[in-house]
């Protein structure tokens, strides 16, 4: 609600609560109180309208001026008390404290001023009752100061229940926040872990080819003082083909992997491949996981870093089924025209957690840098693994 319709509301609910006042003072003058009509005391009439007027007109600026409302309400009502009118329940004077105490925010206190005006208007009002009547109006001290008493202590428990509101709204909000910035910062420490788990796979994937390569650029140089040490044209140059072609399948390799890494440090283990599967699948036996192995397609080479990131892929894979599973894993090797596909399935019991690590980062990582894909998944108490990586000549 914008700040026009708001004050429109207030001036419109002040006016309702004057007219309100208003109304009930004269039914009260008009009518009487709760005491017993006094044979004595002035029935309704102009001067009677008008002090009513003066004891209800007030309320259209309380919410600016509580306390002076509250002064010319308890005027009036002293006022209609000294002139003999039947004001043992004058309604200004009660509606005026109440709001005075419920308007009042924590850090304005209650004041001495405070406590002077409204106990010098009660005072002020029993003496005005008591010149009226010639006598100390016993009646009407009953019926005026539980009323005033009343509506204090309700205005006083108004603010406190506001301010209890207020600060649970407060807690609230400030409850959301933390649970933002909380949020926030897990999102942020779940960034910083899955980039660095992708560092530390490429630090393994410059490894690879910087070991790829150096065995690569030792065979060029055996190959090339083999030429030169030939005295025949035709094995020179069989050896010197044979170089070239070396030289640029590394250079192919180079250039796949080095452009998309960024930085890398040397790991001490030497780079392996599925010549290595056989022993991969002996040593996880050994280690209580059984593992079925099945081969379609007609089986080639897949070039230095495929070979490598199969290798590790399935390494990664067959760990996390030991790690994760019921103690056996299906592992199925495909050779098709243009890539070759390897999935890994194994049962699991309960919640898995495995997409949460980092090998599985890392696998992904692999297999994009190459030009191929990975996904995992669990489905129907089984984890399925699957990757696709090109072929070396077929390689992006």
């Amino acid at each position: 609600m914008s700040t026009t319709a708001t004050a429109r509301t207030r001036a419109l609910l002040d006016t309702a609560l004057a007219a309100a006042v208003f109304a009930g003072s004269l039914a009260l003058l008009a009518h009487g109180g709760p005491a017993p009509a006094r044979p004595d005391a002035h029935g309704l009439d102009l001067l009677g309208v008008l002090l009513s007027a003066c004891s209800a007109a007030p309320f259209l600026v309380w919410r600016r001026f509580p306390l002076a409302v509250f002064a010319a309400t308890g005027t009036a009502a002293v006022l209609l008390a000294g002139l003999g009118y039947q004001a043992d329940l004058i309604l200004g004077p009660i509606v005026a404290l109440y709001l005075l105490a419920a308007g009042r925010e924590r850090e304005i206190p209650w004041t001495v001023r405070s406590t002077t005006v409204v106990a010098g208007l009660f005072v002020a009002y029993l003496g005005g009752a008591a010149y009226a009547q010639e006598a100390f109006p016993g009646v009407g001290l009953v019926h005026t100061a539980l009323p005033w008493a009343a509506a204090w202590f309700a205005g006083e428990r108004t603010r406190l229940r506001r301010e209890q509101v207020a600060e649970l709204r407060q807690r609230a909000v400030d409850a959301e926040r933390e649970a933002e910035r909380e949020r926030l910062r897990a999102a942020r420490e779940a960034e910083r872990e899955r980039l660095l788990a992708v560092a530390e796979e490429r630090v393994r994937i410059a490894r690879d080819l910087h070991d790829s390569v150096g065995h690569a650029i030792s065979l060029i140089a055996v190959r090339a003082g083999a030429a030169r040490l030939r005295r025949h044209e035709e094995g020179s140059l069989q050896a010197l083909e044979a170089v070239e072609e070396l030289a640029r399948h590394t250079v192919a390799e180079i250039d796949q992997l080095v452009g998309s890494l960024r930085e890398g440090d040397p790991e001490a283990a030497a780079p392996l491949g599925l010549a290595s599967l056989d022993t991969l699948i002996t040593h996880h036996g050994a280690a209580g996981l059984r593992v079925e192995l099945g081969v379609t397609g007609q089986e080639r080479p897949l070039g230095g870093t495929t070979d490598q990131a199969a290798y590790r892929i399935l390494q990664q894979a067959l760990t996390n089924a030991a790690r994760h599973g019921t103690g056996t894993a299906l592992v199925e090797l495909d050779y098709t025209g243009t890539e070759f596909e390897l999935t890994v399935t194994n049962p699991v019991l309960g919640t898995s957690h495995r997409n949460r690590g980092h090998g599985l980062i890392g696998m992904r990582e692999r297999a994009t840098l190459l030009g191929g894909s990975l996904t995992a998944g669990r489905a129907n108490g089984a984890y399925r693994l699957h990757a696709r990586l090109p072929y070396g000549e077929h390689q992006a």
